[in-house]
């Protein structure tokens, strides 16, 4: 067993190491320098080779067929995977090769710039309305709580053709999924408590794609429902772990980048005015947030035979955690990477990660971004910290959890 002060890389499976980043980005600093490819063992979990430097990233995400998605594309405990695999989801961030392409076909569509041109009119009325609520809070509220998780998961809900009625209990879930590291978000305390989420998620979408397949519609669920793949419908395990997807990295990551580059604005006020007085960086200020905040963590690939990365022997089936956190403060990768700079050009960060899986909704999530940052700082006087920001417990998505700020809106 190793732990955080002998491998500085362990924090990487320490959830509530992400509640400090302060100190999480010391460790990495440590790892990138001393030991950037590193073996950690940690109790509870299979034993997995960290990556924390930007240029090892990028190699392993381009040799998709060295490094390969299956069987465990995310980090979770030895029983989590296990209970996984009895499961037997099987999402694209699961797939690997033509399986992968094919799936990934399905939606690609809906992400592409003709489709979201048609949305835009939605995502900005969308932003106009929790603006609006933002100014009838009165002045001081959480705004992870009154805005930050609700505009986002709108946009993706309505997107799915999910009625506004299910909204909160969709919250609930998704919250439950990427939050069960985190004792204020999580099911319960076990891991078959916390798997129940998933279960309870999988039972709505049957129920979806029993509707869509009988009444189909112009929406992404009845794309998902009705999609044929070597001429073949998708079976139940198959819709239910493409609708998860969606619904979880369309909501929880686009959720902490816009609380987390909120905040970021907040503590850079120079920052915060510049973009204030100048819209037309706003392309760039969506990149620096999300950077910044780095909403997925990380993601697992698995060796597919015997390799070398930055003079270590990976050998075949062994694990290998990819740090996008890591690698998105790469000193080596970014100029200054401790400093917000919403002009910061070239930012190629790796937040959407890299290659065959770089992330289907990073169009969305850029438009969301820019819409409510862009509806929000044409009506802002003034706005500051009312409280401690507190973040998630999590080693795979997270970000703010309570964001307490007081401001003034025109």
């Amino acid at each position: 067993m190793t732990t955080a002060e002998a491998v500085p890389a362990a924090v990487l499976a320490t959830p509530a190491a992400y509640k400090d980043p302060e100190a999480l980005y010391a460790a990495l600093a440590a790892a990138r320098r001393d030991d950037p490819v590193s073996l950690v063992e940690v109790e509870g979990y299979t034993p997995f080779w960290a990556v924390t430097r930007y240029a090892d990233i990028i190699k392993v995400e381009r040799a998709a067929k060295t490094f390969t998605n299956s069987p465990r594309p995310v980090l979770m405990t030895a029983e989590q995977d296990r209970l996984q695999q009895q499961v037997g989801i099987d999402t694209l961030i699961h797939m690997d090769g033509a399986k992968h392409r094919q799936y990934r076909a399905i939606g690609v569509n809906w992400f592409k710039p003709s489709a979201l041109a048609q949305l835009q009119e939605q995502v900005n009325a969308l932003a106009k309305r929790f603006v609006d609520k933002l100014a009838a809070a009165g002045g001081e509220c959480d705004f992870v709580q009154t805005v930050g998780v609700d505009y986002p998961l709108y946009v993706i809900m309505s997107l799915l053709g999910i009625p506004e009625d299910d909204f909160a209990f969709m919250l609930k879930l998704t919250q439950e999924l990427v939050g069960n590291d985190d004792p204020e978000l999580q099911r319960g305390t076990s891991d078959e408590e916390n798997m129940m989420a998933m279960l309870d998620m999988f039972a709505y979408f049957q129920k979806l794609t029993e509707n869509r397949r009988a009444n189909p519609t112009d929406d992404l669920a009845s794309a998902i429902a009705n999609a044929t793949v070597d001429g073949a419908p998708l079976d139940d395990i198959q819709t239910v772990s493409y609708y998860a997807i969606v619904a979880t990295a369309g909501h929880d990551t686009t959720s902490s980048s816009i609380t987390g580059g909120l905040q970021a604005l907040i503590e850079n006020p120079d920052q915060l005015a510049k973009l204030r007085d100048n819209p037309d960086l706003m392309p760039t200020a969506v990149e620096e947030m999300i950077r910044w905040v780095t909403p997925v963590k990380e993601f697992m690939r698995t060796a597919a035979e015997d390799t070398e990365l930055h003079g270590k022997t990976i050998k075949a089936g062994d694990a290998v955690l990819l740090s996008y956190v890591s690698a998105n403060r790469d000193e080596d990768a970014f100029d200054d990477p401790f400093a917000f700079n919403i002009e910061r050009e070239p930012n190629k960060h790796l937040a959407f990660g890299h290659g065959l899986h770089f992330c289907l909704g990073a169009p969305l999530a850029r438009m969301e971004i820019a819409a409510f940052f862009t509806e929000l700082l044409s009506r802002l006087d003034h706005i500051e910290l009312a409280g401690e920001p507190q973040l998630t417990a999590t080693t795979f998505v997270g970000g703010l959890k309570h964001l307490p700020i007081r401001y003034s809106l025109r």
